[in-house]
């Protein structure tokens, strides 16, 4: 599962960031790799560029992509993970709580470039990708 902020950097039209969580991103596309997502990832960036372009960018890169639909148990252990990151000290959002629980429930690793997946991976579960 890629989140939206490996996402945002890569597509960046202006300068592709060299992280190597977006070098490993765009080698699974290239290779064939197993990535997957998630509506809400699709409209956070879609939401976050300007333009017919970059939409047109974004919804042709995601085209192909398996895209995971949170079921209704899903939401309601994304409510528990997150009241659980909040009693340990970590204030997590709703969507981020949402990713984490369907990387939970396929089991799946998250690539993120966002630190908060990384500090709650301590209190839930979580597989987060390490470069």
């Amino acid at each position: 599962m890629v989140d939206t902020s490996v996402w945002s950097l890569a597509l960046r039209r202006d300068s592709r960031v060299d992280l190597p969580e977006v070098r490993v991103l765009l080698e699974a596309l290239a290779e064939g790799g197993l990535v997957v997502t998630t509506g809400l990832v699709l409209q956070e960036l879609l939401q976050g560029f300007a333009g017919p372009r970059a939409r047109a960018h974004i919804i042709d890169h995601f085209s192909d992509l398996p895209m995971l639909a949170p079921t209704r148990d899903d939401h309601v252990q994304a409510a528990e993970a997150r009241n659980l990151c909040r009693r340990s000290g970590l204030q997590v959002g709703t969507i981020d709580a949402l990713l984490m629980q369907l990387c939970l429930h396929h089991q799946l690793t998250m690539l993120t470039a966002d630190r908060d997946f990384h500090q709650a991976a301590r209190v839930l579960p979580l597989q987060v990708w390490q470069a």
